[in-house]
């Protein structure tokens, strides 16, 4: 990947311009396995119950929310970019609420999710395996926001993460991701940008694979790192484009590992291949790695640009 790919990234980015149609007078979530259509998403799940199934969302706008607490369940966009959950929370907490066995989002778009705790989510992952994919989260306070199960794994691939995060009203900091103690997550070929505080990427993860992501950070707002590791970790961040921009809360480094404490090892964590710059309209001195952790982490070759520093133990 390189810098002009931070402009676009084009698996996604005719997600963020789509506009969904209204919906017809079908049912509009159907269970692939079996045929039946619902009016309400919540029954297509019930449906499902405890085993393995896809639901089929028609294109449409929905303001309603659902609770998976079992079973194998895909939800999947009829047509990527064309069906929208806008503002619909369920448990005060998110538009899916997943602690099922596992679940998999394709081509959806969350956006508007707010909540009196300031932690209103896209996707609320409470246990299982999570894999999102074409999808796009925006204008919330989170994007995806788990609680811990460390035997579950978490993949995320071409989704945009746009106009996420926040740290007011005397409240935690919200961030675009933020990932409890799960066993691993991965993120590829994916865009975080328009930041409105905290962090891009939070991961309490054991293995963090962060792989040929766009971080654009110039029209962020009081934001913080672009990838903050605050335990610690193992895996790979590579071939990420980083700007920097103008508006930080912390504009103190990049990516940090073990901010908040030596929760693990993150011995061989590799970081290389990585292009990193600051913003045309900024002028400072800031790090591109700073480790709280002393491990032997394995910093490579990174294409810096002015202004930084490749690595501060702290």
């Amino acid at each position: 990947m390189n810098r002009s790919s931070l402009l676009i990234v084009p698996a996604i980015a005719a997600l963020l311009s789509v506009s969904a149609p209204a919906q017809t007078g079908m049912a509009p979530f159907q269970v692939v396995e079996t045929g039946d259509s619902f009016a309400r998403l919540a029954d297509a799940v019930a449906a499902i119950g405890d085993a393995q199934g896809t639901i089929m969302i028609a294109p449409g706008v929905y303001r309603e929310c659902v609770v998976q607490s079992a079973g194998h369940i895909s939800f999947k966009a009829e047509v990527p970019g064309r069906s929208i959950f806008d503002g619909g929370i369920c448990e005060g907490k998110a538009a899916l609420v997943l602690r099922g066995r596992s679940a998999a989002v394709d081509g959806l778009i969350f956006q508007n999710m707010a909540v009196p705790d300031g932690n209103g989510a896209g996707i609320r992952l409470e246990k299982g395996n999570l894999a999102v994919t074409r999808s796009v989260f925006r204008n919330s306070e989170q994007g995806i926001l788990t609680a811990q199960d460390p035997a579950g794994e978490i993949v995320i691939d071409q989704t945009t993460f746009t106009e996420l995060g926040r740290c007011d009203r005397g409240l935690a900091c919200a961030h675009s991701i933020y990932i409890g103690d799960f066993a691993s997550l991965t993120v590829t070929r994916s865009r975080f940008e328009r930041g409105n505080g905290g962090h891009y990427v939070k991961s309490r993860a054991a293995r963090a694979i962060i792989q040929n992501n766009a971080f654009d950070d110039t029209r962020g707002q009081a934001t913080n790192y672009m990838i903050d590791l605050p335990g610690g970790a193992t895996g790979m961040i590579s071939g990420n484009v980083f700007v920097q921009g103008k508006d930080k809360e912390n504009y103190s480094a990049f990516i940090a590992i073990a901010a908040e404490g030596r929760a693990r090892s993150s011995a061989g964590l590799a970081i290389s291949g990585n292009d990193a710059s600051l913003g045309t309209d900024v002028d400072r001195n800031t790090v591109f790695l700073a480790d709280w952790s002393g491990d032997a982490i394995v910093l490579g070759a990174n294409r810096l640009g002015r202004g930084l520093k490749p690595f501060e133990k702290r």
